[in-house]
């Protein structure tokens, strides 16, 4: 992404709006924009936030090449002070967000703008588009990989991706969310994570039996040596070929290090456990018997309810297109403009007839409530940034909307951590990100924060998600003083 100028990835009204401000506000007006989403992917109990690093990447290569602003003059829209403006344009302000691999929940923000209007406003398209993409998919392969209950999952959608991006970048997040390896060279190589595969269908087809393929596979790979027994009949032959081939490289003192079957058709419950109890009986007890075959967290879970002897997970088109719920639906809205008198922020708040479309004004942050004996998640409370908080005192949480809903925590019973970081300050990234790998680890860490309850993958236990009593009296003070 780095190696790509995506200055013009953006909505044609962000270009529009930016010479409105140019023209008629005060172009240097400092604001502040939040990023969040409305509901967790899939009916959910949580989200999981990816995409940063490709933002950091996109904010420091943004500038305006000589052929944009050719190809902006062809529109007829813009004047030639604005154009030459757009020639020395750089982002000068500075973001905060969540890290990567962070459990999340609706309406907090994930990313906070604090810049120039025209930069605020400029940066929303391309950062809604890596933030809601790769967090969709990271989500939905965290679903995945809970499904399979510590077996492996491997990430193998490329083929069935929409377009070469959404493959790299839904390959990367879905490593970020626990899978073991993905099948995409390029994002192993972009990335440094692990890539994976057997063969194909074609492989077994090319040769003139069945057998006689399998041999060949494993005399190339026998460290790697997986084979896919469905090309012709998964019990009649496949299954009995390929213990026949580990039979083989066992009496030529081959270890078998990584080595047994795949299943990509059929009744995958049914096929498993039958050809589970042929390599048993032929003293293969520790073969991988791996499926594929359109899985899902549904039918990952399905299955394990059946008894399936699987315990190796390929998954492709429904993971890396989240099948089921195609989009994130974050949304980014402005939420502070500065005094230029003062230097403070002035809120401003958006209505709507729809309550979960008003926004929360101000310059915030979001602080997590953990229980301080086992470590779980109790809520997030999304407050304001100079509010201080006293962990050795009692503490009021309420529900936002309705209010009578509340609980009261022990002093010294909660611990309380801010998830939001500095990422740019003046323009200038002053944050690193960790490798994918790393970010994996942190993951892994975070979904062990929910309750069991909040994990499952049918109607979870809803994670609270309130505002602090000083921004909620903001809040209702702005909605009053808006009615007429």
């Amino acid at each position: 992404m780095n190696q790509r100028n995506l200055t013009l990835l953006t909505d044609f009204y962000e270009l529009t709006m930016m010479q409105g401000y140019f023209k008629e506000k005060d172009a240097n007006e400092t604001v502040i924009f939040d990023a969040f989403y409305r509901s967790n992917p899939g009916g959910g109990g949580y989200a999981i936030c990816a995409g940063l690093e490709q933002v950091i990447e996109y904010v420091q290569n943004l500038h305006f090449d000589k052929e944009d602003l050719d190809y902006l003059r062809t529109t007829g829209l813009f004047d030639e002070s604005f154009l030459e403006y757009l020639k020395e344009f750089r982002f000068t302000g500075d973001i905060y967000a969540i890290p990567e691999g962070t459990v999340v929940f609706p309406r907090e923000p994930l990313v906070k703008v604090i810049a120039p209007i025209m930069e605020a406003q400029f940066i929303e398209t391309a950062l809604l588009n890596i933030i809601n993409h790769q967090s969709l998919i990271a989500t939905k392969a965290a679903r995945v990989v809970y499904a399979a209950q510590g077996d492996g999952v491997m990430e193998f959608g490329l083929r069935r991706a929409q377009g070469p991006d959404a493959g790299i970048y839904g390959a990367r997040a879905a490593m970020i969310a626990g899978c073991i390896g993905t099948s995409n060279v390029l994002c192993g190589k972009l990335f440094d994570v692990p890539v994976k595969g057997t063969h194909a269908h074609s492989w077994i087809m090319s040769f003139p039996d069945e057998l006689t393929a399998f041999r060949t596979y494993a005399k190339l790979y026998p460290s790697a040596c997986i084979l896919l027994v469905d090309t012709y009949d998964t019990l009649g032959s496949g299954v009995p070929n390929a213990i026949k081939v580990f039979t083989e490289m066992r009496e030529a003192n081959i270890p078998l290090t990584s080595y047994g079957i795949r299943l990509d058709s059929g009744d995958l419950a049914y096929l498993s456990k039958k050809a589970k109890k042929m390599l048993d009986e032929a003293g293969f007890t520790d073969a991988v018997i791996s499926a594929s075959n359109d899985l899902d967290e549904t039918l990952i879970a399905s299955l394990k309810m059946q008894g399936a002897a699987i315990n190796s997970w390929g998954v492709g088109t429904n993971l890396i297109t989240s099948k089921e719920c195609p989009s994130f639906g974050g949304v980014y809205k402005l939420a502070a403009i500065m005094d230029k008198k003062t230097g403070k922020f002035i809120p401003k708040i958006k209505l709507s007839e729809n309550a979960e479309k008003i926004t929360n004004p101000g310059n915030k942050t979001v602080r997590r409530i953990y229980d301080k004996n086992n470590g779980k998640i109790i809520a997030d409370l999304i407050c304001l940034v100079d509010e201080t908080f006293d962990t050795d005192k009692s503490m009021l949480l309420f529900d936002p909307s309705e209010t009578w809903k509340k609980t009261h925590l022990a002093p010294g019973s909660y611990t309380m951590r801010e998830l939001m970081v500095p990422v740019f300050r003046n323009g200038n990234c002053v944050y690193e990100s960790p490798k994918v790998m790393d970010i994996q680890k942190y993951c892994k860490q975070e979904l062990s924060t929910l309750w069991e309850e909040s994990l499952r993958l049918e109607f979870p236990h809803r994670v609270h998600v309130d505002l602090s009593n000083a921004l909620w009296h903001m809040k209702n003070r702005l909605l009053e003083s808006c009615q007429i």
